[in-house]
């Protein structure tokens, strides 16, 4: 392949992968208001800008583009949080911001984190899930354990669970309080807060 060929097929990659961001963003309002189950990439094209051929040329099935809006989002959320270990000061600080953060994402991102949850529960019945399922699994856990591992630096005390359990503790707080969030108790974002505050110190000695 020619240098000229290389630069057209870079930039035909690239207009493809951003074509398929549009179509991701697009499709993530239906996507997180219906869940899983009762949306079709059909649905999905009548409640967008884009044909269903569009949608269908980008990905192969609902269960691509879910994946794909999925990971994409995440990968925004990571990085929020990443924010916060990057300009920690103080142990109390960071356990502060932490709380802060979780009960924002649950006000402003609750209907993307039910679609995630909804992506999860449906991977233990469809395997076609699982491999995606696990790798975002494996970037919020690495989130997270850079917000214990931070604070244990700060507070100059050692980590006492392994990282598994650090995220399956606070995914745990994070699910109750989306949970009670969507049930209109809006109580549940100061309560989201101060349990996570409350939770991480608890994990270093």
């Amino acid at each position: 392949m020619t240098e000229v060929e290389d630069r057209i097929s870079r930039r035909q990659v690239d207009k493809f992968a951003e074509r398929r961001a549009q179509l991701a963003t697009s499709a993530l309002h239906t996507l997180s208001e219906l869940g899983y189950a009762r949306t079709s990439l059909r649905e999905i094209a009548q409640n967008s800008e884009f044909s269903h051929g569009v949608l269908h040329y980008y990905f192969r099935d609902k269960v691509e583009l879910i994946t794909y809006c999925v990971k994409q989002y995440k990968a925004e959320c990571v990085t929020r949080y990443d924010q916060i270990v990057a300009t920690a000061e103080t142990a109390d600080g960071l356990c502060k911001d932490f709380g802060e953060a979780m009960a924002g994402t649950l006000r402003d991102d609750g209907a993307m984190h039910r679609l995630w949850y909804d992506l999860r529960n449906q991977s233990l019945f469809d395997e076609a899930f699982r491999a995606d399922v696990h790798e975002i699994d494996a970037t919020l856990e690495e989130m997270i354990w850079r917000i214990v591992s931070t604070y244990s630096e700060l507070s100059n005390a050692p980590v006492t669970v392994p990282r598994a359990m650090a995220y399956g503790l606070f995914d745990g707080l994070f699910q109750q309080g989306l949970l009670r969030y969507l049930s209109g108790r809006h109580e549940a974002l100061a309560e989201l807060s101060s349990a996570v505050q409350q939770t991480l110190p608890k994990l270093i000695t």
